[in-house]
């Protein structure tokens, strides 16, 4: 059996100028070609384009994620494909993967078996660069300022309360929490400070949100980077850093042009993680290919409880953008996983495991259907030895909830392979679609949104937090945040906050440990139980697998 970075390395790949040229009408003078198969296009022209009538867009979600795979983007990859076989003009967009996952244990982000986007290498392995320019424009502004304390500190920063982080797009527990400006007096004042990964960064939220290079520019000047000794905010525009890190970040914003195996096009655009981040594609992505496509296959993090919480909640709620449907990825193998059976007996039928599962699939079917209001179907990611009688058990579990299901081959044989699901997606748009339904309203509480989502979404009884958390929260309110939504940062194992806790877990408590303003962003961060902000490298890294030969072949990359 070939493996992923096999399968793509023998794909024959159209040039991406004039595959843009034939499927979406881009003139070869918008592109911006990176080699042959990847490119990137102009804004001017994009926020030239009229709005397409009738366009859907389509949201890929899953249920909580396991050690046993469910295969989002590869189900997003094979959904395209699929709408394009069966004669609809269809579009992706992705998100960019980060190497932190890459070199670790999770892999990458361009899909898997005949269901990928390509090139492949390149995608998993550096892309076009946007990731190192966040993390530059990123770490300006945070020698912006320690420039500014050693230079007379004129705006008064305390010290103590600057909160602004330095980022690398690297898996590195060492980098957490770290003391700069040691070596003398000519090295800086000394001070606690420490490193996230590039993608949990604001400056990454930003990007993903900004609908203009005005937009963006404007944002990055809202940050606050800390507090003065009197608590007074300090922005970036008051360093006169948002200039400099927009021009950074000018040609990154333009979104990227892939191709599938199939030569359905991709825009791949802006940062994952929806457990630390809101992890979606960027919205001049997402709104642009509408603008190009009458279906458009988006995706969002992790779980219905994270990514398309997020998605709904924060992107939608911002940017207007309304889903037609979402598809609920799930294998037999994960929900068999969330019922108690250990990951060495997954291959074998078990249907009172798969029952007890079920839990897990039935919380994210009601989360969508009845706190975001949006028609979805499920999705099973076909593995093969998965058994008549299992399938059979599951289409009778969702039958009273009125939810199709679909078994999807797409791995094994492509876009042929997610026909079926195709036609399904395109049976449920074709119905009226209310707008979705937000977990909480703008006028609401901080404290009472993260409580919404807590109870809601999550099926916790309560949240706590301690007395400097709980005052944080209060002191946001006051200062006139409140009107913010709010991004959760919390494991993405699990309903709560506990990583070994499967299938459905209620009436659990889940406590905000930490809280962080993201005022360019526009949104408020609430880490929640034990999740980091920069992750750390397992045991074994995938790192250690990946090689290249004397002729520069890439191997061991998934």
């Amino acid at each position: 059996m070939l493996t992923d970075i096999e399968i793509a390395q023998q794909a024959e790949l159209r040039k991406i100028i004039p595959l843009a040229a034939e499927q979406l009408g881009i003139p070869d003078e918008v592109l911006e070609p990176f080699g042959h198969y990847k490119a990137k296009v102009a804004l001017e022209y994009l926020s030239k384009l009229p709005e397409r009538a009738g366009s859907k867009l389509i949201l890929v979600t899953a249920i909580s994620p396991t050690p046993a795979g469910e295969g989002k983007t590869t189900t997003s990859v094979g959904l395209g494909d699929g709408l394009s076989r069966i004669g609809k003009k269809a579009m992706i967009c992705l998100r960019e993967p980060s190497l932190g996952p890459v070199f670790g244990m999770k892999g990458g982000a361009a899909g898997g078996g005949y269901a990928q986007v390509v090139p492949m290498e390149d995608i998993n392995l550096h892309f076009t660069g946007d990731f190192n320019a966040i993390a530059l424009a990123n770490n300006l502004l945070a020698a912006l300022i320690d420039n500014h304390i050693h230079q007379g500190n004129e705006l008064g920063i305390d010290v103590r309360r600057v909160t602004w982080k330095r980022v690398v797009d690297m898996n590195d527990r060492a980098l957490r929490d770290i003391v700069v400006g040691l070596g003398g007096i000519s090295n800086g004042y000394p001070r606690e400070n420490g490193f996230d990964i590039v993608v949990a960064s604001e400056v990454m939220a930003i990007f993903c949100l900004s609908t203009s290079l005005t937009d963006l520019k404007e944002r990055l000047g809202n940050i606050v980077i800390g507090y003065t000794t009197d608590r007074k905010p300090v922005h970036a525009r008051d360093l006169k850093a948002h200039g400099a890190m927009a021009v950074l970040l000018k040609d990154a914003l333009k979104p990227n042009l892939v191709q599938t195996l199939e030569h359905t096009p991709a825009f791949i655009h802006g940062g994952p993680f929806a457990n630390i981040a809101h992890g979606c594609n960027t919205v001049i992505a997402t709104k642009n290919a509408l603008k190009l496509a009458d279906y458009v296959v988006t995706e969002a993090g992790f779980g219905a409880d994270l990514g398309a919480e997020k998605f709904i909640d924060i992107k939608c709620r911002k940017s207007g953008l309304r889903p037609s449907a979402v598809v609920i990825v799930a294998t037999l193998r994960a929900l068999k996983y969330h019922g108690g059976v250990d990951l060495k007996e997954l291959n074998q039928e078990n249907l009172p495991a798969l029952e007890k599962g079920f839990a897990n699939l039935e919380r994210h079917v009601n989360n969508i259907r009845q706190h975001y209001g949006l028609p979805c179907v499920v999705a099973v990611n076909h593995f093969t030895f998965d058994t008549d009688a299992e399938i059979a058990l599951l289409r009778d579990k969702l039958a009273p909830y009125g939810v199709p299901l679909v078994v999807s081959r797409h791995w094994a044989e492509g876009g042929k392979g997610a026909e079926d699901l195709a036609r399904a997606v395109v049976n449920i748009t074709e119905q009226e679609t209310p707008a979705p339904t937000f977990v909480y309203n703008d006028d609401q509480t901080l404290w009472d949104k993260m409580k919404a989502i807590a109870t809601k979404i999550y099926g916790a009884s309560d949240i706590t937090a301690d007395t400097d958390v709980r005052n944080r929260i209060k002191k946001l309110q006051e200062e006139g945040y409140g009107h913010y939504p709010v991004c959760v940062a919390k494991t993405q194992y699990s309903f709560s906050t506990d990583p070994k806790l499967r299938g459905a877990p209620s009436n659990h408590v889940v406590n905000i440990r930490e809280v962080r303003l993201s005022a360019g962003a526009e949104f408020i961060v609430m880490v929640c139980g034990d999740i980091m902000t920069m992750p750390g490298l397992p045991k074994v890294p995938s790192a250690e697998k990946i090689d290249i030969d004397e002729e520069g072949k890439i191997v061991g990359l998934f």
